[in-house]
């Protein structure tokens, strides 16, 4: 199916079943790049006592996986521009395999340092790939659909990880069998986008004005987009995200349990609830979104409201035994806005800048998730839990004035609803 083919409204099944096949392949990649953001955390304990690291040095492992893949994503948006997303598909997912087979042999810890870095270079380049095949293969009118379930299939990678390499770990008496699962499933996933590398081509297709008119803002040359207000905007609001999402997930759970005495059976059940509650939040998201100038007001919505429940845990006496709900309806909050948030991007990126621009964008991902643990850590251990509550919300509302911000350079741009995604 060709991107000019596929207008909304009028596709055949053929079509419609094309483009399902593109955004099933491309969603079980980006479940695999979500889990091996957490290929080493669930395996710590056994790393600690085989090579008799500190927590200090664990966490290390981490900081670099994210600060490789970070600053790898701004760079792949340019190479994926200019090579096209297959190509480079492929190889993120031979690092990842390469990666684990690496760390699944590593005899001491510069080896497993080296690892990470590896799998954090496979990373880089996964949203630049993943929205310049969506924004391409995928009608408009149904991309929040494919953005959700994209969505949907990450936050799945991030909850298989721990069950999976735990498992093997206690299956087979070793974390290196782990790493060696981890490895089989990146092969799949290689294997799968191998088959199906005509399905998700595309050829990249830098604009060109006629020699009448004038450039639009931001394709005057390869770099011009970083020139374009709304592109850092979106970082912002990116690295915000990032930041309010790792503050759950690192410390919101604990600071419940001390503020509200949850019991200990229920403190790993809230990050769940909300992991999960996102997901079916991002499907429901998915179909609202049809209207891509929609997209700051779902944000608003959908933040505010999970700004709302941050506060009230903060400062309302709740019951215990009430914050794995109150956990989920703050991730269905979340998950509804999330495809809003991806089609702000593309409102931003300029003809022939997607790759560009998402990799400048979602490199605000990487570097919100590597600084949030530590300031939130901080809080905690001054032994103010309600403090990373609160702050919590306050970057939900900060994420809220930057979607608007960011929406108001855009209002009005980018393909109307029932256009072909390109």
């Amino acid at each position: 199916m060709s991107a000019q083919s596929a207008i909304a409204g009028d596709e055949t099944r053929e079509q419609r079943t094309e483009v399902r096949k593109v955004v099933g392949v491309v969603s079980f990649a980006h479940g695999v790049s979500h889990f091996f953001h957490l290929i080493l955390a669930p395996i710590f304990p056994w790393l600690k006592i085989e090579f008799g690291l500190s927590y200090a040095e664990l966490g290390l492992l981490m900081s670099v996986f994210f600060i490789v893949s970070g600053s790898g994503q701004v760079l792949s948006g340019f190479v994926v521009d200019r090579v096209g997303a297959v190509p480079i598909l492929l190889g993120t997912l031979l690092a990842f395999v390469l990666a684990a087979l690496l760390l699944a042999v590593a005899p001491n810890y510069t080896v497993l340092m080296l690892g990470a870095a590896l799998a954090g270079l496979g990373n880089a380049p996964f949203h630049p790939v993943d929205y310049t095949i969506m924004n391409a293969r995928v009608p408009v009118a149904r991309l929040g659909r494919a953005y959700a379930l994209h969505g949907i299939v990450g936050n799945i990678g991030w909850g298989t990880a721990p069950v999976f390499l735990v498992a093997l770990t206690m299956q087979f008496g070793s974390w290196r069998w782990a790493m060696l699962g981890a490895a089989f499933l990146a092969a799949a996933a290689l294997v799968t986008v191998w088959f199906n590398r005509e399905r998700l081509a595309v050829v990249p297709e830098p604009h060109r004005p006629h020699a009448d008119a004038a450039p639009l803002p931001g394709t005057e040359s390869a770099t011009a987009f970083l020139r374009l207000p709304a592109v850092w905007l979106n970082f912002a609001f990116f690295l915000t995200f990032a930041m309010a999402l790792g503050g759950v997930q690192s410390f919101a759970p604990e600071a419940a349990r001390m503020l509200h005495d949850v019991p200990l059976e229920l403190v790993g059940v809230c990050l769940s609830a909300y992991m999960f509650a996102a997901a079916g939040g991002m499907f429901a998201g998915g179909y609202l979104i049809g209207d891509p100038q929609r997209a700051e007001r779902m944000i608003g919505v959908g933040f505010g409201i999970a700004a709302l429940v941050a506060v009230s845990v903060a400062l309302l006496p709740w019951p215990g035994t009430m914050m794995p709900v109150l956990f989920g309806v703050m991730g269905i909050a979340a998950g509804v806005a999330t495809p809003a948030r991806d089609m702000l991007v593309k409102r931003a990126a300029p003809p022939g800048a997607t790759g560009r621009v998402y990799g400048v964008v979602y490199s605000g991902l990487d570097i919100g998730f590597s600084i949030a643990p530590a300031i939130f850590g901080l809080l905690m251990d001054a032994k103010k839990p309600g403090f990373v509550w609160l702050g919590i919300a306050l970057v939900q509302g900060l994420l809220i004035v930057n979607a608007f911000r960011a929406g108001a350079r855009t209002r009005g741009r980018g393909p109307q609803p029932g256009a072909v995604g390109t």
